[in-house]
């Protein structure tokens, strides 16, 4: 019980150390209500908002997929109502949207657990993988190459370390030399997803890496910061990997991490203030999609504190849509 609260508990202290980080002490708030005033609003609010119904499409669409062709054949349109309705959880806390929608794809799939593994880690898999190639081929093009490039580079190796460092020990598995504990059954789901399965999902992911690099490259202009695409095409994938921090809505590590990476392409309150108006565009979106399927959010909520009050353990997501706010 009391990991429990430690753990719902955890997003509300580090999202307030956060915020009393960067708006309390880290900006000027002077110099941030000037780099908003700068801004080209309407067409700011254009490039947000499509970029955020894009990833809630596109990422629902690609998760109604896995979950029908790797766990049982159920119907698009339930998938959006429950994804959508859990969006207005969202505008509270990331755990309860998360748990909402999972719970919701369970009964959908008739109590099926493997419909999580299937909608959550097919997209985030595939997802990270595109990232991943992302900042790895356009790494040699930024100024400076990978010599003056220390962080990104750093990072793009160090994931690659992971991915191969899992398929050797999956591959030594498989082939009887080595035996890690737990990895059969981890071997066993992968033989559920085969890579000819999933080339569908990678594309879909491209397209959307590809339209992601393209609207932040929008978005930043006209709020007036402009950053050339290779920058974002390389270190977009890292502000998505700052989102592991267990924050509520990502206020504060969005900021964080956009000021940290850009620098130099801008004023840092500027880059603050980009970044925090990302975030309050999200916000409203989020509620606006859960206020459409309001019956559903409420069905929803209702049943995930029913599960609460009996005890029932709610499935956990290993990482969300890096949108999510």
């Amino acid at each position: 019980m009391t990991r429990g609260r430690w753990r719902a508990a955890l997003p509300w202290l580090i999202s307030a150390g956060l915020l009393v980080y960067v708006f309390g002490w880290a900006t000027d708030w002077e110099q941030l209500r000037d780099a908003a005033s700068r801004a080209d609003v309407p067409r700011f609010l254009i490039f947000a908002t499509l970029d955020r119904l894009a990833f809630f499409l596109v990422w629902t669409w690609l998760s109604a997929a896995a979950l029908r062709r790797f766990v049982v054949h159920v119907p698009v349109r339930s998938v959006f109502a429950i994804r959508g309705g859990s969006e207005l959880a969202r505008t509270v806390s990331n755990h309860l949207a998360d748990a909402a929608y999972f719970l919701g794809i369970v009964r959908l799939a008739g109590g099926r657990i493997d419909a999580v593994v299937a909608s959550a880690l097919v997209p985030v898999v595939t997802h990270f993988f595109v990232m991943l190639v992302q900042m790895s081929v356009v790494l040699p093009f930024l100024p400076g190459g990978i010599g003056e490039n220390p962080t990104i580079a750093g990072v793009s190796l160090l994931l690659w370390l992971i991915v191969l460092a899992a398929g050797l020990g999956v591959w030594l598995s498989r082939s009887g030399r080595v035996s890690f504990p737990g990895i059969e059954r981890v071997v066993a789901w992968l033989e559920r997803f085969p890579l000819r399965e999933l080339l569908p999902f990678l594309w879909g992911f491209v397209a959307l890496a590809a339209f992601d690099v393209l609207i932040q490259w929008l978005a930043s202009r006209a709020f007036g910061v402009p950053i050339p695409w290779t920058a974002i095409a390389a270190r977009l994938p890292i502000v998505y990997l700052s989102f592991l921090v267990p924050t509520l809505g990502n206020f504060g590590t969005r900021e964080l991490a956009w000021a940290g990476l850009f620098a130099e392409f801008g004023p840092r309150d500027a880059l603050i203030a980009y970044a925090l108006a990302i975030n309050a565009v999200f916000l409203v979106l989020n509620a606006l999609i859960g206020v459409i399927f309001l019956p559903r959010a409420l069905e929803l909520i209702g049943a995930v504190r029913q599960a609460q009050r009996e005890g029932e353990p709610l499935p956990r997501p290993i990482v969300h849509d890096p949108t999510d706010a």
